[in-house]
């Protein structure tokens, strides 16, 4: 009986110890929010100048026109085209006319623009965007007026060119310079290409160190464009980056980030497919807004586990365990990433901005795109997971603090994102 009073200090005790722990924690978690939020607030006013941000897709679709003509249904971010080519030309009508129609958001001033100053745009585009028959270089002529249309709330200018070759051949090199880095508007523009000509049918991706490509190019050079454009996609999108580096904060165990990377994986493929093909469309006012969110979402999920648990955050409820040794957070969490890839996925597909019919050429092209993607994404997984893991198991309080400041900055860009993209700024 002796030892019972001091059972019951010793629970007290050790209660208590664990109180002041959370509270230490929970007080270590607040100074790192605050810091964070401390650090990022003098940038959140500095955001991209023009609505293009700071790179830019052209669209172009080629296909075989009348009387031998090869036609190019040409689309480029509006904006940039008139800032570009009235600097190239020296026509600052063009830049007066074109920026207040922008800003406006006339339409059909635009398209009067445009239609003004023909001449101007037609030389800025004919200088960087060309089509060659057997070494020689076709002309091009400007087939109707200019039209106005709009990707992802970005309005774009449609130019639909014929190209008269001196030459005829059953194959057409085509090449794309249009907005380069040296211009200072803009870095590392991606020009996709579907073509139907020269009786082949595909799908090409050029930029800077790729400027160029034979509709008689092999496959496989064609399939090496889009891996490495799937790859550098996910490289340059801080977002999706962000999003992969709260998964890998958040996960407890080697095989609950690998379940939620396949989630994220399957999920974005689906509707990546989809939109790219053109048979889901949502506006990218939804979708860019959607994805901060799951940004800011995913990473509080953690701190709130670490709020809540304190060093228990990473432990595993062993009552709730099922198949792939899971909990019910675990389970939970992997239908909310599920959720999030569904929307994530359109994201990827709006970087391509393909709407085609279905064609098994597009179809692996895609494939090969999303490939690139997937490879990024588990590198940069085989990377940190492994570091997370030895730094919890060696040193379990710096691990913990480690994920959440990394967890709190993230949830922080996330939720800035969200306002900035939800409010068009």
């Amino acid at each position: 009986m002796r030892g019972l009073p001091f059972t019951h200090g010793m629970q007290r005790a050790l209660a208590n110890r664990g109180s002041r722990m959370l509270g230490h924690v929970r007080r270590t978690v607040i100074v790192i929010a605050v810091g964070i939020i401390a650090a990022v607030i003098p940038f959140l006013g500095t955001g991209p100048a023009s609505a293009h941000g700071f790179s830019s897709t052209v669209y172009a679709k080629i296909a075989a026109g009348d009387e031998g003509h090869i036609r190019t249904a040409i689309e480029l971010e509006y904006d940039l085209l008139v800032v570009s080519a009235a600097d190239s030309g020296g026509d600052d009508p063009l830049f007066q006319a074109g920026t207040a129609a922008f800003e406006a958001g006339d339409t059909g001033a635009q398209a009067a623009a445009l239609k003004a100053h023909t001449a101007t745009v037609l030389k800025y585009v004919g200088e960087r965007f060309s089509v060659t028959s057997r070494s020689a270089a076709c002309r091009p002529s400007q087939v109707g007026d200019a039209t106005i249309g709009e990707r992802d709330g970005v309005p774009y200018a449609n130019l639909l060119l014929d190209w008269t070759c001196t030459e005829s051949a059953d194959e057409h090199e085509v090449r794309s310079g249009l907005f380069p880095d040296d211009e200072g508007y803009v870095k590392g523009t991606k020009t996709i290409v579907t073509y139907e000509v020269d009786g082949r049918s595909g799908s090409a991706a050029l930029d800077a160190a790729h400027p160029s490509f034979s509709t008689a190019q092999a496959w496989y050079e064609r399939f090496g464009e889009f891996f490495l454009l799937g790859a550098e996609h996910l490289l340059s999108g801080i977002d999706h980056i962000l999003f992969l580096l709260a998964l890998i904060a958040g996960s407890r165990r080697l095989r609950e980030i690998v379940l939620a990377a396949t989630s994220f994986t399957l999920a974005h493929s689906v509707t990546f497919m989809l939109a790219a093909l053109g048979l889901v469309e949502v506006p990218g006012a939804i979708v860019e807004p959607v994805i901060a969110l799951s940004i800011a979402v995913v990473a509080g999920w953690h701190l709130w586990g670490i709020w809540r648990r304190g060093g228990h955050a990473t432990d595993l409820d062993a009552a709730g365990r099922g198949h792939f040794s899971l909990d019910r957070s675990g389970w939970i969490r992997l239908g909310v990433v599920f959720c999030f890839g569904l929307v994530h996925g359109l994201g990827f597909a709006g970087a391509l901005g393909i709407d085609e019919a279905w064609s098994w050429t597009l179809l692996w092209s895609l494939l090969v795109f999303n490939i690139g993607i997937e490879v990024v994404q588990l590198t940069i997984i085989a990377l940190v997971f492994p570091l997370l893991l030895v730094l919890r198991r060696r040193a379990p309080k710096a691990g913990l603090w480690a994920t959440g400041a990394v967890s709190a900055g993230v949830s922080i860009m996330g939720l800035v994102w969200f306002v900035q993209r939800l409010s068009g700024s």
